[in-house]
């Protein structure tokens, strides 16, 4: 082989290390840019966050996976806002959710709102989803989803934790004042709720025919029905 040859090949065998040294640069993630661990409710689509609280994949001991159901819980909050403030790029909510903890959904719409997400329901939306759908700039759903009302709920065992918890905190002599308690502050939460309706653009009347459902069910009222009442909207 000639000399010329050689060093053509010589010459050939560079460029392609040198290829391959800028593509093994190029492939490697940037620190900002690695694959976050997240929670199985939680999932990033581009700019899209993605909470699914009825879909749940949990990684199994022996490799396999398994779907199981949740609900909206307290100890959704920080691990959304934790997720929010590291992906800035985030500008939608994608929700499907039965629903949860009442006090989950408003801080969770809370953070909705100081990141100026737009909202979009993929599934279904009911009852303090429905809270967090509203925190949306743009709010909307796909075709064939459902967004779901009905009268708030308290679990009798869960009443009866609360009062023994705070009875002594609250000078609660008997279960009749924290009966009358219960009375003044789910008129306190009703106006409350009513009001945030009203603040994020829904028609007042709507708001409150979304109290005449009971706790065991549901009202699912159409798209033209939702569209009219200012729950969902196409601008901000």
């Amino acid at each position: 082989m000639g000399s010329r040859c050689r060093f053509i090949l010589h010459l050939r065998a560079c460029r392609q290390l040198a290829l391959a040294c800028l593509l093994g640069i190029s492939l490697m993630p940037h620190p900002a840019e690695a694959r976050q661990t997240l929670p199985p409710k939680f999932k990033i689509d581009g700019t899209t966050l993605i909470y699914d609280t009825d879909n749940l994949v949990l990684q199994q001991v022996d490799g396999t996976q398994q779907a199981e159901t949740g609900e909206i819980s307290d100890e959704d909050i920080e691990p959304f806002r934790d997720i929010l403030n590291a992906n800035p790029a985030i500008t939608r909510l994608q929700l499907n959710s039965g629903g949860g903890s009442v006090y989950a959904g408003e801080s969770i719409a809370d953070i909705v709102q100081g990141h100026a997400l737009d909202t979009w329901v993929v599934g279904e939306c009911i009852s303090a989803c429905v809270d967090i759908f509203l925190a949306g700039n743009r709010r909307q759903m796909t075709l064939g989803s459902k967004i779901g009302f009905h009268q708030r709920d308290w679990a009798p065992k869960a009443v009866q934790s609360y009062y023994r918890l705070w009875r002594k905190d609250e000078n609660w002599a008997t279960p009749f004042e924290f009966g009358t308690w219960i009375y003044r502050d789910t008129q306190s939460e009703v106006f409350r709720h009513l009001k945030y309706m009203m603040q994020r653009g829904v028609d007042p009347a709507f708001a409150i025919e979304t109290l005449k459902t009971k706790p065991e069910d549901v009202w699912y009222p159409t798209r033209l029905r939702l569209m009219a009442a200012g729950v969902l909207r196409e601008t901000p």
